[in-house]
């Protein structure tokens, strides 16, 4: 097989991939359960987390450990999956490493979608 040959196949595999990974995203979300609330479609019982560690302030230790958690829920479920703002069930905890030290924080809440 010429180089250019095998350019393509790679190119056709890695179209595929990309445009599977949203349908493959899907149902994965479709092994929990899901309610409707809020106008939203939110997993029942099942949470994910996200945390941070080493910040110097409460707020951006709050913003890393929720970035953390919509990442993995990005790269389990997909983009609409991913926002923090639906989500239901939220909890944040975050704590400082003495009287100036660091902030970290531990963050977990139930995926929500917009609703349809």
């Amino acid at each position: 097989m010429t180089k250019t040959g095998c350019v393509k196949r790679g190119l056709a595999a890695a179209v595929l991939v990309l445009l599977s990974a949203p349908v493959m995203a899907q149902e994965v979300a479709d092994i929990h359960e899901q309610r409707h609330e809020r106008g939203s479609v939110c997993f029942t019982d099942h949470y994910h987390y996200g945390s941070s560690a080493g910040l110097p302030s409460k707020r951006a230790a709050q913003a890393v450990a929720i970035k953390s958690w919509a990442d993995f829920v990005d790269l389990e479920y997909g983009s609409a999956w991913r926002s923090w703002a639906r989500s239901g069930s939220k909890s944040i905890k975050c704590s400082q490493d003495g009287i100036h030290g660091p902030w970290s924080c531990d963050v977990s809440s139930r995926p929500c979608r917009g609703g349809r």
